[in-house]
């Protein structure tokens, strides 16, 4: 099966192109992107050594689906999808912060708690929760924007204003957008049998001045779902959820011994596991969206992305 490694094209009026862990951004005459989902996996910030088969795809469907169901809550940059694995968008300046919300006590947040700390980016969270518990009230746990390579850091609203990393006027605005999106995400997910658990949100600026939504959203790479349907059972016997996630990778590889850290090696993934988290992923997808999945062809994929990207550039 052809999966997408990695990109390198020459598109009309191309300025630059940005590669991050699993996507690759075409700055179009300082106007527009064009951004390629590839089918690398990453898991604890490290791009893993075999792509997953029509992982891009998904995530870009499922990015695009949920974009044009918040686009009356929140403003986004989306302009068009030329192809399963392209959004095409307004170019704008990102902020230098992720805006992580968490509905629920679940991965970094459980795994902080139960090293004893009950604060997390500022945020306090309660005494007495079991992991998986709901929140109160949904967190905010920002982070870094890390450069490629390198790890996405916890930081607090304190921080963020004081080393200026976003102003407090602009900040106020990520703030309200992040808890309208979770919320709208919230009554999406619980549409189709899920709990929206957590999620990471990311913005930018238009030339214009407009904060945007930018990047992905409510998709499997970027957020957790548990499943509605026995939750509230599996909680009370100490069980682990049912959960739509990448978690299920981080999982294999914390089975393996990798975390990420320094002279940890990332374990072989066999063919087996390779169509496994395909299916996964496809599994997340048809999910999260209520649909079926179509597989784009793969053959020649590359020369196809290039030809629908510039057939909607020239056109």
């Amino acid at each position: 099966m052809n999966t997408i490694n990695e990109t390198n094209f020459q598109f009309p009026k191309q300025k630059s192109v940005y590669k991050g862990k699993v996507r690759e951004v075409y700055n179009i005459d300082d106007e527009l992107l064009v951004m390629i989902a590839s089918d690398r996996l990453s898991a604890f910030d490290v791009v893993l050594p075999r792509q997953i088969p029509y992982k891009g795809q998904i995530l870009n469907q499922i990015a695009t689906k949920m974009m044009n169901e918040t686009a009356d809550v929140v403003p986004n940059w989306l302009h068009a999808n030329p192809d399963e694995n392209v959004a095409i968008g307004h170019l704008c300046e990102p902020f230098k912060v992720e805006m992580v919300i968490r509905g629920y006590m679940s991965g970094h947040a459980a795994r902080e708690y139960k090293a004893g700390k009950r604060v997390l980016c500022g945020a306090t969270m309660p005494e007495g929760m079991k992991e998986n518990d709901k929140f109160p009230t949904p967190i905010i746990t920002p982070s870094t924007k890390a450069e490629n390579g390198d790890h996405d850091e916890d930081i607090t609203r304190e921080e963020i204003l004081s080393k200026n990393v976003v102003s407090e006027e602009d900040y106020i605005v990520l703030e309200k957008y992040t808890r309208d999106l979770f919320q709208k995400g919230t009554e999406i997910a619980a549409s189709r049998g899920l709990i929206l658990v957590d999620t990471k949100y990311e913005f930018g600026k238009t030339k214009e001045g407009k904060i945007v939504l930018i990047d992905e959203i409510h998709t499997p790479d970027s957020s957790r779902y548990f499943y509605q349907e026995g939750y509230a059972e599996r909680q009370e016997k100490g069980e682990s959820q049912k959960q739509l996630s990448k978690e299920f990778v981080r999982q294999w590889l914390i089975e393996n011994d990798f975390q990420g850290k320094d002279g940890q090696a990332i374990p072989e993934m066999s063919d087996e596991k390779v169509i496994e988290i395909s299916n996964r992923y496809i599994e997340l997808y048809e999910q999260i969206t209520g649909e079926k999945f179509v597989k784009a062809s793969t053959e020649n994929v590359l020369n196809r992305i290039e030809k629908n990207v510039v057939n909607f550039l020239n056109g």
